[in-house]
């Protein structure tokens, strides 16, 4: 019984005060998790398109931005300078592969992947996902080796290079269970491991779900695990910020049902069965806007 924790770090913010948080948690629990990075500039304040798009006003009125990301993150790249998080938070950076836990990249620039990737050519594509390479490589000295693409948005082109790009794995997908990914029939190598369970910003809010029962809410998701296991997805800014009690209760919990808390690496290592083939699509999600690369 595994459940592997996905980590995405998006701004500046999550970076300096989130991932330190996150990782106290962690060691103080015992258990691993796989972080991954956004290593360019934080231009969360051009974000503000998102608010245009089908369903996301609806998440807002659930979801505090200001709470969680703060009033100066919400104007980067606009009224205020973009921070360099990669290069003003390397020691952060480095200092979470230093502690043993698994490392790879989110994206260069986060906003700029989220709201054009899906509809961006190869040429755009290679050059955000190589110039996030570079970075990540003049930050940790070495390659990095997985992937995780910004908002589950992905195109044909992207997929393409997590297999010429060397990653080991990427998590770029919702869906059911890790696969090989193929999209109108192409088969990419990177085996896909995407995530299998809501995130918290996902579900608080709806249904009767608040902060107050949330934990009771995912362990009856998790109650019965299937047999490939859980993915869960969550973010520096949000579980490394005013809901960092409520993933530790969560911590507690899956330990207590019996899962080994482990990396998306680790995770990975444990699978012994040959993947099976799954075309990839994007679809919506329950709680989020827009679509998002799915698994078919």
């Amino acid at each position: 019984m595994q459940l592997a924790l996905k980590i995405n770090v998006e701004t500046y913010r999550g970076t300096r005060e989130g991932v330190p948080r996150l990782v106290e948690v962690l060691k103080r629990q015992g258990v691993q998790a796989s972080f991954f990075f956004t290593v360019g500039p934080d231009c969360s304040g051009r974000a503000i398109n998102h608010f245009f798009r089908r369903g996301f006003p609806g998440r807002t009125t659930r979801i505090s931005l200001l709470e969680h990301y703060g009033i100066k993150t919400l104007l980067y790249g606009t009224l205020l300078p973009a921070p360099d998080i990669g290069r003003s938070c390397m020691d952060i950076l480095r200092s979470v592969r230093d502690e043993g836990f698994d490392v790879g990249i989110h994206s260069f620039e986060n906003n700029g992947w989220q709201s054009h990737a899906a509809s961006k050519g190869a040429k755009w594509t290679l050059h955000k996902m190589q110039l996030a390479v570079n970075r990540f490589t003049e930050i940790f000295g070495e390659t990095p080796k997985a992937y995780a693409a910004a908002g589950w948005q992905l195109n044909r082109h992207a997929l393409r290079q997590t297999q010429r790009l060397g990653f080991d794995f990427a998590s770029d997908t919702r869906g059911t269970h890790p696969f090989i990914p193929t999209w109108d029939a192409e088969i990419m190598a990177c085996p896909q491991l995407p995530t299998t369970l809501p995130t918290l910003d996902e579900i608080i809010g709806r249904d009767g779900i608040t902060l107050e029962n949330v934990v009771s809410h995912f362990m009856k998701l998790t109650e019965k695990p299937p047999a490939s296991g859980h993915v869960f997805t969550l973010r520096a800014e949000i579980e490394g910020g005013k809901w960092l009690p409520i993933f530790e209760q969560l911590l507690i919990g899956w330990k207590a049902q019996g899962y080994d808390v482990v990396s998306l690496r680790q995770y990975l290592q444990s699978i012994t069965a040959t993947l099976p083939r799954h075309a990839v699509k994007m679809g919506e999600v329950n709680g989020r806007n827009g679509t998002l690369a799915v698994q078919d």
